[in-house]
């Protein structure tokens, strides 16, 4: 798969590149055209708009919070050399936005493409040839295991799709890539969250103004300042207007940093104490609507004009979820939010804990209607290793060897730029993708619903699928009325429509359907 080690191999790194794909041309007009168009007999062009009312309404509509005329204006950026710690805790650590990012769980990482953060008193040249060779370091353990793992996946797949001496090539050539790409999606575990992602990024005006009013409210703040400065100027270059004439900038003091300070993080007694609690899940309930099935029913019955003696709770529910009687539980396409009845399973919410690893969290923060309270790295690190293993680096003694030496690496080079005096900003950039997230998510039914649907598949990544199951499981312990409606897409169209599996040629090998949630996924 690889080449093999490359001991001498440097960091490729760069400044970060973004680029303004597609804009509006005159975002600030259109806005304070938008604005105009609430109190006009008519629908206002931006060409009417005057300087007069650029000076008023621009200043009264923004100053006063009225800030959604300036959401109408997009802006799709081309984000290139930016750190996948950035994007976790800084760019997709809210709603409000659109990407489309190169996977590490699919796309091998062949060079060592990472961000070094610039040279200053504390972050010397000694200290950063520590953190290169270290990040090299990751990149070769990457390499020796996804070569030590691919037998496994191999294997697994070739069991699963029963691969022998007569199987077609073609068959046996697409087993082969899959084995490479399970494999890699496992290596990627040990690669640092300062690894390189590639993205193109969409959002509305107002979110940039707020990104850059935030710009300090994360693990990476010099790094996003230069992104979203960056995003900011090439806004200004098409239309000064859109942010000069506010003069707003990034916040300086935050409130979680100057509370730390205050209450002094422990990042091993907080760790210690949350594991606790999980007592072995990746994923446990700790708070939920007690009176879900009833709330749910009566909105069910409000929706349509419905007396209880017409429609019980329990028909009410089963009209709702059932994907034989309610074809939005069928669509592939998410309508939740648009369906009149699929609305009344916003006025359940249920809260987990869970925890799971950096890579992991970095794709389930995507589900942004499921919100989670994830935590400043800077603030809860710890000295000692503290990581997620895959569970078929578990099975195989030799490449969980390798694993855990990487892990110590990992830690050992992050904790010796700490006692230089190296800010966490910095070091922390060093963590492996396994280093463990735990955070509180909650979420309503309707959008709870989506996440399983999508992360109960085979298909999912293994830790989110788990959390999933977890959760799934505890619906079942405190609302089993209603966990019986949910599974992934094979187990709710099995029996009522064809495909059964909407994944195409991607489908897992398994008749999932037939057992949900009993059926073992050994991949």
């Amino acid at each position: 798969m690889f080449d093999g080690a490359r001991p001498a191999e440097s960091v490729e790194s760069a400044p970060p590149r973004v680029t303004l794909r597609n804009f509006f041309n005159h975002p600030f007009d259109s806005a304070i055209a938008a604005a105009r168009t609430c109190y006009a007999d008519h629908l206002i062009a931006p060409e009417e708009v005057t300087d007069k009312q650029r000076l008023n309404i621009g200043a009264a509509t923004f100053n006063s919070g009225h800030h959604t005329v300036f959401q109408h204006a997009t802006f799709e950026f081309g984000l290139e050399n930016v750190s996948r710690q950035f994007v976790w805790s800084f760019l997709h650590a809210h709603p409000f936005y659109n990407s489309e990012q190169q996977s590490q769980r699919y796309v091998r990482m062949d060079r060592v493409q990472a961000y070094v953060p610039p040279v200053d008193l504390y972050f010397n040249e000694s200290a950063r040839e520590i953190y290169e060779q270290a990040v090299t370091r990751a990149w070769n353990y990457y390499r020796e295991l996804s070569a030590l793992l691919v037998s496994d996946t191999r294997a697994i797949l070739g069991d699963i799709w029963r691969v022998g001496p007569n199987s077609n090539p073609k068959h046996v050539q697409k087993i082969e890539r899959s084995a490479e790409k399970r494999a890699i999606e496992i290596a990627r575990y040990v690669l640092p969250v300062a690894a390189f992602t590639t993205m193109v990024h969409t959002i509305s005006g107002i979110v940039l103004h707020r990104l850059w009013r935030m710009a300090a409210a994360s693990d990476t703040p010099s790094e996003t300042r230069a992104v979203v400065g960056a995003m900011v100027s090439l806004v200004k270059d098409i239309d000064p207007q859109f942010f000069d004439r506010f003069g707003t900038a990034p916040l300086e003091e935050l409130p979680e940093f100057t509370a730390s300070t205050k209450f002094q993080p422990n990042g091993e007694a907080f760790a210690h104490e949350f594991d606790s609690k999980l007592a072995g899940k990746t994923s446990k309930l700790v708070d939920y609507s007690p009176n879900a099935a009833r709330v749910i029913a009566e909105s069910f019955r409000a929706v349509l004009g419905l007396a209880e003696s017409q429609c019980s709770d329990a028909d009410a529910i089963d009209r709702l979820l059932s994907p034989a009687k309610n074809l939005y539980r069928l669509e592939t396409l998410n309508v939740g939010v648009h369906a009149p009845i699929m609305r009344a399973l916003q006025h359940a919410n249920y809260t987990f804990a869970k925890k799971i690893s950096h890579t992991a969290d970095s794709q389930d923060q995507r589900h942004r209607m499921v919100p989670g309270s994830r935590p400043l790295l800077t603030l809860a690190d710890t000295r000692e290793p503290d990581f997620i293993t895959p569970q078929l680096l578990k099975e195989n003694p030799r490449a969980r060897e390798v694993y855990e030496r990487a892990m110590r690496e990992a830690w050992s080079a992050k904790n010796v730029l700490l006692d230089r005096g190296v800010s966490p900003e910095i070091a922390l950039y060093l963590l492996p993708n396994a280093k463990s997230i735990r955070l509180v998510e909650t979420g309503s039914l309707l959008h709870l619903l989506h996440k399983w649907t999508m992360r109960t598949c085979f298909n999912a990544q293994e830790e989110i699928y788990a959390a999933s199951m977890d959760e799934v499981a505890e619906l079942r312990r405190v609302h089993p009325e209603l966990s019986k409606y949910v599974g992934p897409p094979c187990h709710l169209r099995a029996g009522i429509t064809t495909p059964i599996c909407t994944e195409g040629s991607h489908f897992c090998g398994i008749k999932v359907w037939l057992d949900f949630p009993n059926v073992i996924r050994r991949i």
